[in-house]
């Protein structure tokens, strides 16, 4: 079951538990955060490098609430010769979606959006697993995210009970048994049900974050 998230406000308090943020960061050694020009700023960026090569997975917090919001997983297995492949996927917990299309035998593949791609209340949004890209010994690769370079998954996921939308941007690259998927970057718009740009990480609206090591989660465990 997951517990309640706390709501990010950009109140006295939430400037507070800004400062204090930046102090323990500057204290672990692991980076500090970058504040926008503009107090009222409403996009939270995170910038990183988080490499997911075969047999891994990441736990993505967007929020930095320290609650799983997407795992990306890239999925290997070596059951051959009849189902030796590799896959990457999204999976969100109850409740979360991505934007995604659908497939005839009810599974879907999440889209790689190119930046500049509204995420919002517009999105064609699909729950359960997301195929991003799969390679196969004896079959063609599927999936848009074969080999691309800064698309964007479009998000939409919940923040004590009401729904907010973001992006991911990574990188993938090889086929089969050689899929890496790297995470460059992800943001989330903190006013809920208001639709995000992907890509966007500069303005008076943005707060960035850097690097990803304070409140997220790391490879392979919650």
């Amino acid at each position: 079951m997951r517990r309640d998230r706390t709501t990010c406000t950009f109140s006295d308090s939430f400037r507070h538990r800004l400062n204090m943020y930046t102090l323990a960061a500057s204290a672990a050694g692991v980076g500090t955060l970058v504040l926008a020009q503009s107090a009222e700023a409403k996009i939270i960026y995170t910038k990183t490098h988080i490499v997911i090569a075969g047999a891994q997975q990441y736990y993505l917090d967007l929020s930095h609430d320290k609650i799983t919001d997407f795992t990306v997983v890239n999925f290997w297995t070596t059951a051959c010769p009849d189902s030796c492949g590799q896959w990457l996927y999204l999976k969100p917990p109850t409740g979360n979606s991505e934007i995604g299309s659908a497939t005839n035998r009810g599974w879907h593949f999440a889209r790689a959006l190119s930046k500049g791609s509204a995420i919002g209340p517009n999105g064609h949004f699909l729950a359960g697993t997301g195929m991003m890209a799969a390679a196969f010994s004896t079959q063609p690769s599927v999936g848009a995210w074969r080999n691309v370079t800064n698309r964007y998954l479009g998000l939409k996921f919940a923040i004590k009970g009401k729904t907010h939308y973001g992006w991911a941007r990574l990188n993938v690259t090889g086929g089969f048994g050689t899929i890496v998927a790297t995470l460059t970057g992800y943001a989330y718009e903190t006013i809920p049900n208001k639709p995000i740009i992907a890509g966007k990480t500069k303005g008076p609206d943005v707060i960035t974050v850097e690097p990803a090591t304070l409140g997220s989660l790391a490879l392979g465990r919650r």
